[in-house]
């Protein structure tokens, strides 16, 4: 019996190495994986970018770039890049690194990871801003998934637009990649989007889900997940709920707003973006939010937004912004050309042919047109046929999404012109249509030259500000509600 006991007590100790072994061994390979990998724009987009990924336990931070056409599959050779931007967060650790003296023009292969450790990730690849006036970008939003299933049906939209517009340098998402913030669902937004992440530059947008410091107290999570620039930060704190930045690229100027900044709006953030904008001479001027100005979607008459308008409409037209980008509320709208709350008027077309194909712009239209993506992932939202005025006259194409597909936008600036073009992908035959479809030709000789600003854009300089905003602000919402939204309201019951 001793024997026998012996035995299998020698057998079952045998079966506990090799199969503890292996599980050693499995979650050995899952600490270890380098993950949650991005290149965003961070600094200059012709020669700069911002690296960001994750581990679970502690490694440097290294970076390994050679162009794409001497990359013979390995990275002997290849110029290293190191930080240390390293900080552990929510039990795992981030790493950022910022590249700068790259080449304008060209196409790079990179991986990030540990070179002590040879620990490493998948090989990726960005193209550096060549400078000149011909680009494209692919533009998604809310992606705002709750479960890995939905991550990939997302995805699906965006393996779409990039198949529409091969040759797009850069994605922009206009925030709400997660829906509850959890460390799952960055796992699983970013093993989905992988592909386009790690294939090109991002440009990405906070959204309300995203880290706002009022939705379960998510601070610093957006800022954690990519590497972007954020201005003054001795003296701002935008970090806490989101990032706004700005790049160049190409002949046009974009600026990305935190729109999670805004209750109201931070004077800080207000200056940053006037300042911001008067100091560029770009031919084509856009910017990136979350929420939206212009939108027949369910938040469109909350409170926010009425102040967000109030404020932002203004200041665009001064900075004569040409396009805003924005999220939030799922469902796709469009607006005609508008200064402030009013619609232009006497705006004038012109037929041409562009490449082969037909294609009717705008000529020179004073004023900004918006535009929101609807949704690439799958909770989508009804038109709100309520919206407060001018919204609706302001509307040149709205669609309600839901029980259709994922949306995406693709981009295309060329010149003194701009094509802008909208898809749904159908959910169950992953067939692609054309939505809609916006253009504008602009007389580049008439362009206004705004004069530069230094208005203050740290916080302490604005307190000030910030207290008479509240009040001003708050007194003209309550205004919108009752000389606008009441009396439309009560119009609409007879």
């Amino acid at each position: 019996m001793k024997k026998i006991s012996k035995r299998i007590l020698a057998v079952m100790l045998c079966l506990a190495v090799v199969f503890g072994g292996s599980a050693m061994a499995t979650s050995a390979e899952e600490t270890d994986a380098v993950k949650r990998v991005s290149v965003s724009f961070n600094g200059d987009a012709e020669t700069s970018r911002g690296f960001c990924w994750y581990t679970e336990i502690y490694s440097e931070a290294d970076v390994q770039i050679v162009k794409t056409a001497d990359f013979n599959g390995s990275f002997a050779g290849a110029a290293v890049y190191s930080s240390d931007n390293i900080y552990q967060f929510r039990d795992q650790y981030c790493h950022k690194v910022t590249v700068d003296g790259l080449e304008a023009g060209t196409e790079y292969t990179y991986r990030v990871g540990d070179k002590a450790k040879d620990l490493w990730s998948d090989a990726g690849t960005f193209v550096t801003d060549d400078g000149d006036d011909s680009f494209s970008f692919i533009t998604i939003a809310d992606v705002q998934a709750s479960s890995d299933e939905n991550f990939a049906e997302a995805a699906e939209t965006l393996k779409g637009a990039m198949a529409t517009l091969p040759g797009s340098e850069f994605t922009i998402t206009l925030g709400d990649y997660v829906n509850d913030n959890t460390n799952d669902e960055w796992d699983w937004y970013f093993n989905n989007f992988a592909f386009n992440n790690m294939a090109t530059t991002v440009a990405p947008v906070a959204g309300n889900h995203d880290g706002n410091i009022t939705n379960k107290l998510n601070i610093n999570v957006f800022n954690s997940m990519f590497n972007l620039s954020n201005p003054n930060t001795e003296s701002n704190v935008n970090w806490v709920n989101g990032v706004y930045y700005s790049y160049d690229y190409g002949n046009a100027h974009i600026a990305v707003l935190n729109t999670n900044d805004m209750y109201p709006m931070s004077q800080s953030q207000r200056n940053w973006l006037i300042n911001d904008m008067s100091a560029s001479d770009a031919d084509w001027k856009i910017v990136l939010m979350h929420r939206a100005l212009f939108s027949q979607g369910k938040n469109i008459n909350k409170p926010d937004t009425i102040i967000m308008r109030n404020v932002l409409g203004e200041i665009f037209e001064e900075l004569d912004i040409d396009l805003v980008y924005a999220g939030h509320d799922h469902v796709y709208y469009r607006s005609h050309p508008v200064n402030g709350d009013d619609v232009v008027k006497n705006v004038t077309y012109v037929t041409e042919n562009y490449k082969g194909e037909e294609v009717t712009f705008a000529n020179s239209p004073d004023g900004t047109v918006h535009i929101l993506p609807s949704t690439a992932g799958t909770k989508r939202y009804g038109i709100n046929e309520d919206a407060i005025d001018p919204i609706g006259d302001a509307c040149a194409f709205n669609l309600s999404t839901r029980d259709m597909g994922g949306c995406f936008m693709t981009t295309v600036v060329d010149g003194d012109k701009v094509i802008i073009k909208s898809y749904l992908v159908d959910d169950e035959t992953q067939e692609i249509s054309l939505i809609d479809q916006y253009a504008i030709k602009k007389d580049l000789s008439q362009k206004t030259e705004l004069e530069p600003t230094d208005l203050p854009t740290d916080n302490v300089s604005n307190i000030a500000a910030y207290v008479s905003n509240i009040v001003s602000e708050i007194i003209g919402m309550l205004y919108s509600y009752v000389a606008v939204l009441l009396p439309q309201a009560i119009k609409g019951l007879f």
